[in-house]
């Protein structure tokens, strides 16, 4: 290939960073650059290819296609390949790797098809010489890239030959590092180009360092690509040696004056040491450090800006599930609005409640993808520049959240004199009341004791899971529509209304942490101080539906022995030792939800040997103790597996459960026993052999009636 000959590449990058990697390589020179899904087409000399390779911040790969034909079956894919001339490419004692890409293809499995390519290049040598290539997976000499949609195929020879997200200079990382050409994203759509000849750049959370770094680079006018030591083209017959070194010396030259001219404005600080020190080691592996201070120092610790003016940027964490927590970016916004308020900022969102809780409004909103998972950029101008703004009017609702607000009044305004009668502060205000909006309501009124800033009405909104023939975007329109009701009619910000969807239950859901946020609210009930915690679990710690189980415990408790089995948080035995209980045993085989019943028990000054929590399985347990018990609770879950327990259906196993429950009552003694599925059926031997009364609708509470099956309970002697 000539240094001059024009050719067609393909620069793949993470998906929504396209637009960008357009006007970056049109900066670099390129031509007949165009937009595509997760990458951008660009020609030019082989020259381009490599400055690309070299000075890319964006791009995820260089490909140069040099083959492209049908491709329908591994047939056609392995004579395809064999139809190109790959001694043009490749030495017959060299080393190549194949990666593979399939998309609606009738080839079905990647490896196989990069197998397939494989033994055609090497078929090809080993017939022609007698000689064949090795595989080599780490630095071959060519890596072949195979991408396969519907019934075609274009093969290219990745000359980046590594991912160019991979520097060179990260020698350590965090639990959940951005990577690099993503985090060259961020800095550009925050505004950082413009502001990085005399302005500072401060990431208070800044984990192992990337976004700093990456700002320092780009500010030093340092090639992302330049301490590399490998690239696809090295090994590549076509390789213009002394081309790639000119391009290089240019580099070296660059950030080298670029150095010269930067001065120590890039801050850094995390509450967690040991991500600190890999950012030091990061950034002198990077040839920066002597422009970036790092720093142990939690973000409600930063009391002053590190310098006048810049741009703060972070990447909050969040876990698996995109939660994060709200705190972090409550103080984000007051770093705004205090030491950092001459400042502009850019923080990345996994979804609108952590954005919200900053407190401010973004400027321009930008969506992201970190790998598969959509997030969102947040620009904010410094809020010293921010005009005076009049109080927001609140927006008019759609028809169908007015709708639902409707209803919500309907039933708040019934739920109203029932509500002040019985002192109830928790309860259910809105359970799928109108079909389409799918999902219950739960309001908790934060007790006197809360924090000032927790004080007043949070809600607990469960979205059903909708059935499958409606579409995605009309169940999102209809969510939106609820929460927009649910705010309006308890004028509420998004930040107090936890959001969760509960699908059919299995036998894991009930414990599955949905949260990290650690956030603790406490609340009451008939006199008592409880804890809960609205989006960290699936359920509350806290059932609603339960609150006139738990009233006649309280009233039976008084000089018995209670158990309370399946004890969850412990409530029930709050109330049976708020009625006078003897004693109070809570059984359960969680840890968690037994420290949970520890804190609501000691709130209420239940403390002591009168007061004990055992982890067991409940039916092991059941079979082993010999103890009596006036009252016993039981209220398991449908189903249960753990790894430290024997499996628990609720209709397969009830039988035996209350068997053994009977078995620990002394005389005269009684059982309450509940459960929530709905299509339980009492065994018949535990009718013939015990009294069983039902208590039906007076075991479930008005703000319930709407859902009279929500669990059925019974007195059993």
């Amino acid at each position: 290939m000539s240094e001059t000959e024009s050719r067609r590449y393909f620069a793949t990058c993470p998906k929504g960073l396209e637009y960008l990697l357009v006007d970056e390589l049109k900066a670099l020179g390129a031509d007949g650059v165009r937009e595509a899904l997760a990458g951008v087409y660009f020609e030019g000399p082989i020259g381009i290819a490599y400055r690309a390779c070299l000075w890319s911040r964006l791009a995820s790969r260089i490909l140069l296609p040099i083959a492209d034909f049908a491709c329908a079956d591994e047939e056609a894919l392995y004579s395809g390949v064999q139809s190109i001339d790959w001694s043009t490419h490749l030495r017959a004692d060299g080393t190549l790797a194949v990666d593979a890409s399939l998309v609606q293809s009738q080839l079905k499995h990647a490896r196989y098809a990069e197998q397939k390519t494989k033994d055609a290049v090497v078929d090809q040598f080993r017939q022609a010489s007698g000689q064949r290539p090795s595989v080599d997976t780490e630095q071959p000499d060519l890596r072949i890239n195979l991408f396969v949609k519907r019934d075609r195929a274009t093969v290219s020879i990745d000359l980046s030959g590594d991912a160019l997200h991979r520097r060179g200079w990260r020698l350590e990382q965090g639990a959940a590092p951005i990577k690099e050409n993503l985090a060259c994203a961020v800095l550009i759509r925050a505004g950082w180009p413009q502001r990085m000849q005399d302005q500072a750049l401060f990431d208070p959370l800044c984990g192992s360092g990337t976004l700093l770094i990456e700002g320092a680079r780009m500010a030093a006018d340092i090639a992302p690509g330049l301490e590399r030591d490998y690239y696809g083209f090295f090994g590549w017959l076509g390789f213009d040696a002394p081309l790639w070194q000119a391009l290089l010396d240019e580099a070296r030259e660059r950030a080298r004056i670029g150095r010269e001219s930067l001065s120590l404005r890039f801050f850094g600080s995390d509450a967690d040491r040991r991500v600190i020190e890999a950012a030091r080691a990061n950034a002198s592996v990077a040839g920066v450090s002597a422009f970036v201070r790092f720093e142990v120092r939690a973000l409600e610790d930063i009391a002053e800006a590190p310098a006048p003016k810049g741009l703060v940027v972070s990447n909050p964490p969040y876990d698996a599930r995109l939660a994060a927590d709200p705190g972090l970016y409550r103080a984000l916004g007051a770093l705004l609005r205090g030491p950092c308020r001459d400042w502009a900022a850019g923080f990345i969102v996994a979804d609108e409640a952590p954005g919200q809780a900053i407190g401010l409004r973004a400027e321009k909103r930008y969506a992201l993808y970190n790998g598969a998972i959509a997030c969102a950029l947040l620009r904010f101008a410094p809020v010293a520049e921010q005009p005076e703004r009049a109080p927001a009017q609140p927006k008019e609702l759609t028809a169908g959240a007015e709708m639902v607000a409707n209803r919500l009044r309907k039933n708040l305004k019934k739920l109203a004199p029932w509500l002040k009668r019985e002192g109830v502060s928790c309860y259910r205000a809105y359970d799928a009341d109108l079909p389409e909006y799918s999902a219950a309501i739960d309001v908790y009124a934060a007790a006197d004791s809360a924090p000032t800033e927790d004080r007043g009405l949070w809600l607990h909104v469960q979205e059903y899971q909708a059935p499958r023939d409606i579409p995605e975007e009309t169940t999102r329109r209809r969510l939106s529509e609820l929460l927009q009701a649910a705010m309006a009619v308890f004028e509420l910000p998004r930040a107090r209304i936890a959001l969760k969807t509960r699908a059919p239950q299995t036998r894991t859901s009930r414990y599955q942490k949905q949260d990290l946020r650690g956030h603790w609210l406490p609340v009451e009930e008939d006199g008592l101080k409880l804890q809960v915690n609205l989006f960290d679990y699936l359920d509350t710690g806290l059932f609603l539906d339960h609150r006139p189980a738990r009233r006649l415990i309280r009233q039976q408790a008084r000089g018995k022995r209670v158990l309370n089995l399946f004890c969850y948080t412990g409530v029930a035995s709050v109330h049976a030792a708020a009625g006078g209980a003897a004693s109070t045993t809570s059984v359960d085989l969680s840890a968690t939800y037994l420290e949970w019943a520890a804190r609501n028990l000691g709130m209420n000054g239940f403390t002591g040997e009168r007061h004990r929590l055992i982890q067991a399985d409940v039916l092991a347990w059941l079979a082993q103790n010999r103890e009596r018990f006036e009252l016993i609770f039981c209220d398991p879950p449908t189903f249960s597996n753990s790894a430290r327990a024997a499996d628990f259906d609720m209709q397969r196993d009830h039988a035996r459960l209350i068997r053994l429950c009977m078995d620990r009552l002394a005389p005269g003694g009684q059982l309450l026993f509940s459960n929530n599925f709905r299509r339980f059926r009492m065994d018949e031997g535990i009718e013939a052999d015990f009294q069983v009364e039902e208590i039906g609708a007076a075991s479930v509470p008005p703000d319930f009636a709407r859902d009279p099956k929500i669990h059925r309970a019974f007195w059993i002697r």
